[in-house]
């Protein structure tokens, strides 16, 4: 992938070479690939690349200590429940109804793109939304079903970040679930969402706060949720946001002022900052 360089043939090795440096942009989802795991493999290897670092990326990928995070730093969220499979009981859904209520979102805290997301009305379901869950992870977490719009934000920078103007994803569905990103298409976004002034502010602040929260580098998309009586609420930072010319993150940044051949140069210029920096840490520990 480039943005105004040469065009070059994929390489067999990602070695960094004396006349063409390399910097990897790792656009891999879900476990084995924004984990923190190729991040890890990166770092061992020496070779710069795009997006947070080991801790950031598993931190942000697992939503159940990511919430943990987001609530010591006193940001706004919506209530949820975590549990290890092992700690699934028959009480859990008199837990659920007593401390969120229905309905309620069970989803595996180790995944994306909405796969083995169930939105779930009642008690009577509780139990095999929980079980498909935990078909993909040993942790679930199930988070109180709040009426909102679904707001997202793009952030950029390393130690200095700073946020695009919000978007807006309208699902067609009863929430933006897998279909709707991938297969049919049909959920609308609309750059930039269409806020009151103060909230597209607050909106802006927030991202970087729970970007920061969550150790984010170089890029992340944070999305929100927009309730009425209660504002903005983070739901969740991802950190390789979907990265085509028509996705949301570029297209945040294009409403920003930053275009997308722009937009990869200035990752790339933040992954070769993050890694001399990184570089010169680890010369003075020798």
């Amino acid at each position: 992938l480039t943005a105004r360089g040469p065009a070059l043939e994929p390489l067999a090795t990602v070695a960094p070479a004396d006349d063409l440096p390399v910097v990897v942009l790792p656009l891999l989802h879900g476990p084995h690939g924004e984990d923190g795991t190729v991040q890890g493999l990166l770092e061992l290897a020496g070779v710069p690349f795009v997006g947070a670092g080991v801790l950031g990326s598993a931190l942000c990928m697992d939503k159940a200590k990511a919430k943990e995070v987001l609530a010591q730093h006193g940001l706004p969220q919506v209530r949820f429940i975590a549990r290890r499979d092992h700690d699934v009981d028959q009480s859990l859904a008199k837990e659920v109804g007593a401390e969120l209520g229905w309905p309620a979102f069970v989803k595996p805290a180790n995944l994306g793109s909405s796969v083995g997301i169930t939105k779930v009305d009642d008690e009577a379901g509780l139990a095999a939304a929980v079980e498909l869950a935990l078909g993909y992870d040993e942790w679930v977490v199930i988070e109180e079903g709040v009426d909102a719009r679904e707001i997202e934000c793009g952030v950029l920078g390393n130690a200095e970040l700073e946020a695009s103007v919000p978007g807006e994803i309208v699902p067609s569905r009863e929430f933006y679930d897998y279909d709707d990103k991938y297969r049919t298409g049909a959920a609308r976004m609309v750059v930039p969402a269409d806020l009151p002034d103060a909230v597209t502010e607050e909106c802006r602040l927030l991202a970087v706060a729970a970007a920061r929260a969550l150790r984010a580098e170089g890029m992340a998309r944070v999305d929100f949720l927009y309730e009425g009586g209660r504002g903005l609420l983070v739901n969740e930072v991802n950190t390789i946001p979907g990265f085509t010319p028509h996705s949301m993150f570029p297209l945040l940044w294009q409403a920003t002022g930053l275009a997308y051949p722009d937009l990869i140069d200035r990752l790339v210029a933040l992954a070769l900052e993050r890694h001399r920096h990184r570089a010169d840490r680890i010369g003075r520990r020798r």
